[in-house]
C-alpha cells in the first residue's frame, strides 16, 4: 500500500476474512486502540507501546467483520490515548488531510478518517468519546457515526472515559455506513418503524458556526421545505452549551484519571503539547464530585429524550467550521477545541446516536452537518440519513 498520507501506523498488517459474507471484497482499517491478536497497540504513545503486551485475541467487532467477508488492512494513527480532537501527534506525526493538505485531519481517529477519505480502505473503525469519529469525519469530508453508548460491543478496546466511550465507523457513502451498522448494531425494537417528523435546531449550537458555514449548511435543508417535517428552534441548554461542555469535560477528566492515572504516575510517559496539560488538569479533579456530576448528566439525557421522543431529530453543525490549519498554537487550538466540544457534548452527555454528513463549503473544503436521534434509534437514523443524502445528491 502506498500510504503517502501517513494514515497507518502499521500498514503491513493484513487479516483475511474468516468466512464469506455480505462484506466480500470490502476492506477496513482499525484505529490503533483495538486489540488484535499478537499485535501491540501504541494508543498514539511510544511509552504505552513499550509497557503493554500484545493482544491475546481480536476485539469482537473485528472478528464479526472478518466472519462476514471483510478484510482488515492496517492499523491507523490516533492522538495520544485518544485525548484530543486534532489529529496532530507529537511522536508519530500528523496524517495528511486528503481534502486539504494544509489542514489538520481531526482526531483522535485521525488515521481512520484519512484512510477512508484517501480511498485506502472502504471503511474504518474508530472510537468516539468526545467527538473522535465525528470531528475527523467532518474535517475529511466523509460520513461517520457515533452510535448509542453501550450499543456496539467495545470489548477489547483501550478505554478513555467509559461512560462516554463508543466504537464508531466512517465511510465514503451512507450505504456502507448503514451496512456496517446493520452488522454491528443489535436489532432495534418497533421504533424503527416510526417516521422522523420533527427537526429541532439548537440555536446556541448554530451560533457557534464560523464563516459562511451556516449559509452552506442551511442550503442543505432547502429540499426539505416542502416536506412534512416540522421544524422547531430551541434552546436546549438553559445555562448555555458551554456549561454542558464543562460538565462533560469534568466527568470525562475524572474517569480518565481513574483509568490511566496510576499508569501515568508509574511510567511518567512523555506526552506532547496540549495532551500533557490535559492529563495534568485531569489529575487535579475531585472525584468526590463525580456522583453529583453524573446526576446532572442524567437530567440532561432525560430532558433531550423527552424532547426527541420517537420521531424527533436534533440538527446541529458537527464542528464550528472547516478543519483548522495545521501547526496552530496550543492556545489557538484549545480555543477551537472548546467551541467544538460545545457541539460534541450533546451526544456525549446523552449517549444518543449522531451521524455526520459532509457538505461542501464555498472554498471547496468539507464541513459537517449532524443529526442526533433518541437512544437506540441508530438503524432508523442511518436509514433516514441515507434517504436524505440521496435527495441531496439528486436535487
Amino acid at each position: 500500500m502506498n500510504d503517502h498520507w501517513g494514515a497507518f501506523i502499521n500498514k503491513e498488517l493484513n487479516l483475511n476474512p474468516k468466512a464469506s459474507g455480505k462484506f466480500n471484497g470490502i476492506s477496513f482499517a482499525v484505529k490503533d486502540v483495538f486489540e488484535i491478536k499478537n499485535i501491540r497497540n501504541s494508543a498514539g504513545n511510544p511509552d504505552w507501546l513499550k509497557t503493554h503486551p500484545p493482544g491475546a485475541q481480536n476485539a469482537p467487532v473485528i472478528d464479526e467483520l472478518l466472519k462476514n467477508g471483510a478484510s482488515l488492512t492496517g492499523t491507523t494513527h490516533t492522538d495520544e490515548l485518544m485525548y484530543s480532537l486534532n489529529g496532530e501527534n507529537y511522536h508519530y506525526g500528523t496524517p495528511i488531510n486528503p481534502r486539504g493538505a494544509d489542514r489538520i485531519p481531526g482526531g483522535s481517529s485521525s488515521g481512520s478518517a484519512v484512510a477512508v477519505a484517501a480511498r485506502l480502505v472502504d471503511f474504518a473503525l474508530g472510537t468516539d468519546t468526545g467527538g473522535s469519529v465525528r470531528i475527523p469525519s467532518s474535517y475529511c469530508g466523509i460520513y461517520g457515526i457515533r452510535p448509542t453508548h453501550g450499543l456496539v460491543n467495545i470489548e477489547g478496546v483501550i478505554p478513555l472515559a467509559k461512560s462516554f466511550d463508543t466504537v464508531g465507523w466512517m465511510a465514503r457513502d451512507t450505504k456502507l455506513l448503514l451496512e456496517v451498522g446493520e452488522l454491528l448494531i443489535p436489532n432495534e425494537d418497533s421504533l424503527e418503524d416510526t417516521v422522523f417528523s420533527q427537526l429541532f435546531f439548537e440555536t446556541a449550537a448554530w451560533s457557534l458556526v464560523e464563516g459562511d458555514t451556516k449559509d452552506r449548511l442551511w442550503k442543505a435543508f432547502d429540499l426539505l421545505k416542502e416536506s412534512n417535517l416540522n421544524k422547531h428552534y430551541i434552546k436546549a441548554a438553559e445555562n448555555g452549551l458551554s456549561a454542558w461542555a464543562e460538565l462533560f469535560r469534568r466527568i470525562q477528566g475524572i474517569e480518565i484519571w481513574k483509568e490511566h492515572g496510576a499508569w501515568i504516575q508509574e511510567v511518567a510517559p512523555k506526552f506532547g503539547p496540549g495532551i500533557a496539560e490535559r492529563f495534568q488538569w485531569a489529575s487535579t479533579l475531585d472525584s468526590n464530585e463525580y456522583e453529583s456530576l453524573i446526576l446532572e448528566k442524567t437530567n440532561i439525557k432525560n430532558q433531550l429524550s423527552h424532547l426527541l421522543g420517537e420521531n424527533g431529530l436534533l440538527v446541529i453543525p458537527t464542528a464550528p467550521g472547516e478543519a483548522p490549519l495545521r501547526n496552530l498554537s496550543v492556545k489557538e487550538m484549545e480555543r477551537y477545541r472548546s467551541k467544538t466540544m460545545e457541539l460534541t457534548c450533546m451526544a456525549g452527555l446523552t449517549g444518543f446516536p449522531q451521524v455526520t454528513i459532509p457538505i461542501e463549503a464555498a472554498n471547496g473544503l468539507p464541513i459537517g452537518l449532524s443529526f442526533i436521534a433518541n437512544e437506540k434509534q441508530d438503524l432508523k437514523l442511518l436509514k433516514w440519513v441515507t434517504r436524505y443524502v440521496e435527495l441531496l445528491e439528486n436535487r
